[in-house]
């Protein structure tokens, strides 16, 4: 059983944890579904025509990347307090963590500016290069294919790890642990078929709603976590 010293110490982790788990998803899933323009994203012609009428998309992205790595902060957090007891698949999962973040941070870099500058160049070309800005645009939007790729992989394995993590240190719920597992496997699974796929398969269509909803479970799993740790403490 946990000594009431240890309780104290992970308290405020836990909460830290996971407030910043949900502010960073909420965040992320706000900016996206409010101001990101949506379409068929692998019908290029049209999809590019929508970005390129963003006046918003910049600062959209900037904002995603915000969120994201808020949430990932959670994680980085949530590693303090699994290290005591299980140093090792905790390390891993924390490395995990801050390499999903670097990708994350170039995925947004190619997304939000680098796409955003090739479809604003191909709508302003005249007719004679247009066609050469359209290929530009293409291969920009391809890179970002390849980079939301390895980016969900990467979180696939990040959730893997911290899933097997709370299993083996049972200082958080079974169930947390689990679906963090479930969650991780879901992100591994999209991951690979954005790369065979693009971003707008059918699969990712009933896949990414049902990882967000996993993702939110794994956030409100940490926050009782924090609060069934306070009245482990109060009966101390």
């Amino acid at each position: 059983m946990t000594s009431a010293l240890g309780i104290q110490a992970e308290r405020p982790l836990l909460r830290t944890s996971g407030a910043l788990l949900l502010g960073g998803l909420i965040l992320n899933a706000a900016v996206t579904m409010l101001f990101h323009p949506a379409g068929a994203e692998d019908v290029h012609e049209e999809i590019f025509a929508e970005y390129a009428a963003s006046d918003t998309w910049e600062w959209v992205h900037f904002g995603q990347l915000a969120g994201v790595l808020v949430a990932l902060g959670g994680l980085l957090v949530l590693h303090q307090v699994l290290r005591s007891r299980t140093s090792t698949l905790s390390a891993f999962a924390a490395a995990m963590t801050v390499a999903t973040a670097a990708v994350w941070a170039a995925l947004q870099a190619v997304d939000g500016i680098a796409l955003k500058q090739a479809v604003d160049a191909w709508v302003a070309a005249d007719e004679g290069s247009r066609s050469f800005r359209f290929a530009d645009a293409e291969t920009v939007r391809w890179t970002e294919w390849g980079l939301q790729s390895y980016m969900r992989v990467l979180l696939g394995a990040t959730l893997l790890l911290f899933g097997a993590a709370i299993l083996s240190s049972h200082l958080l719920a079974a169930w947390t642990g689990w679906i963090a597992a479930l969650a991780g496997l879901l992100s591994l699974v999209v991951g690979l078929d954005v790369s065979y796929s693009g971003l707008d398969s059918g699969f990712q269509q009933v896949a990414s709603p049902a990882f967000q909803v996993l993702m939110l479970a794994f956030a409100i799993g940490v926050v009782v976590a924090a609060r069934g740790r306070v009245s482990e403490s109060s009966r101390s």
